[in-house]
This record gives C-alpha cells, structure tokens and sequence, in this order.
C-alpha cells in the first residue's frame, strides 16, 4: 500500500483555542516529530472558533500502528499530555479521515 495521510477535526472547548494551539505547536507536535510523526500541517478555522483541523502522513500501515504506539503508550503521553488534552479537547466530536493522494497530487 501507498503512503497515506490523516486528516484529524477536533472540537476544542469553549474559549480554549489559542492555549490549545499554543499547546499543540510547543509540545505536541514536537513531542510526536520527536517519536516519528511526520506532520504536515495543522489550522484553524476562521469561521468557526472551536475547529481545529491537523494531518499527518505515513507510509504504511505497519509504520502507522508502530508510531500511534510510540506516541500513545508512552508514559509521558499518558501521565502529562492526555490530563491537558482531555481538558480541552471535546473528544466525542473527533473526526478522523483517511486519505490517499491522487495522481496529480502535490501533497504525496
């Protein structure tokens, strides 16, 4: 299989934008990156203040699974970064969509 990417849509609590951003771009990002990650950007909505939209590309599956593993079963993912994250983030509205890139496609 093709490299692919994931399109993430998170719901952010009342008011809490900008320190969710702050706090995405100074330690979550990094903290990924670090482990493997490769990010490809992250936005905002404009129009609609609790929309945050970020992607990430793998190239496999097996590496996918590999680094949700390294990140997510770390200890300092689950004792420091998920408390923050679970109050701010409205986890029920995550929308998480799979993508492979067309042909012509400049993202690839």
């Amino acid at each position: 299989m093709a490299a692919f990417f994931e399109l993430r849509q998170y719901r952010i609590k009342d008011g809490k934008r900008d320190r969710w951003v702050r706090f995405m771009e100074e330690r979550v990002i990094p903290f990924q990156v670090a482990r493997g990650m490769v990010v490809t950007g992250s936005w905002c909505d404009p129009e609609q203040p609790d929309h945050y939209i970020w992607m990430r590309r793998f190239e496999s599956e097996e590496e996918r699974q590999a680094l949700y593993k390294a990140v997510y079963e770390d200890p300092v993912w689950v004792g420091e970064f998920k408390p923050i994250i679970d109050e701010m983030l409205d986890r029920p509205k995550i929308v998480v969509t799979r993508l492979e890139a067309t042909p012509k496609s400049v993202m690839r």
